[in-house]
């Protein structure tokens, strides 16, 4: 189990914190890429970058705990990136189907977080279950 957590957090770390920078610098050709748009208003453009902050920080997190025994926080950081790939996959779904915003990476960019959302959640399963339980510290 230990390798196969450490090879999902190698992926959501090399694919998040590139996706993050690169929406940190150039926030326009990302949503080029995915959304189709040609232009971007300055307000989308900062929202952007905020996302593409917190994709970095994923990265981040996600690079640093690939190597950590399993453990509560291990536990938190894979449910938070179970989340974050579900709604993605749902966000996206919903601008693409009823919003019309496609991209030629849109559809792609889709089946990858319902994969690592799948994958994410395999891993979830495996955890024992006196991790999920409270602890109490003396």
């Amino acid at each position: 189990m230990y390798a196969r957590r450490k090879s999902f957090l190698v992926v959501v770390a090399s694919v998040e914190a590139a996706i993050g920078l690169g929406l940190l610098v150039l926030p326009s050709i990302p949503f080029a890429l995915l959304l189709g748009l040609e232009s971007t208003a300055a307000e989308a453009l900062l929202v952007g970058r905020i996302a593409g902050a917190a994709l970095l920080a994923i990265g981040v997190a996600s690079w640093m705990a690939r190597g950590d025994a399993l453990n509560r926080s291990l536990l938190g950081l894979l449910t938070g990136i179970l989340i974050y790939n579900t709604a993605v996959s749902i966000l996206l779904v919903y601008a693409g189907a009823i919003l019309k915003m496609t991209g030629g990476l849109l559809w792609p960019t889709v089946a990858f977080h319902a994969i690592l959302a799948g994958w994410g959640g395999l891993l979830l399963r495996g955890i024992p279950d006196e991790l999920h339980g409270e602890t109490q510290d003396s």
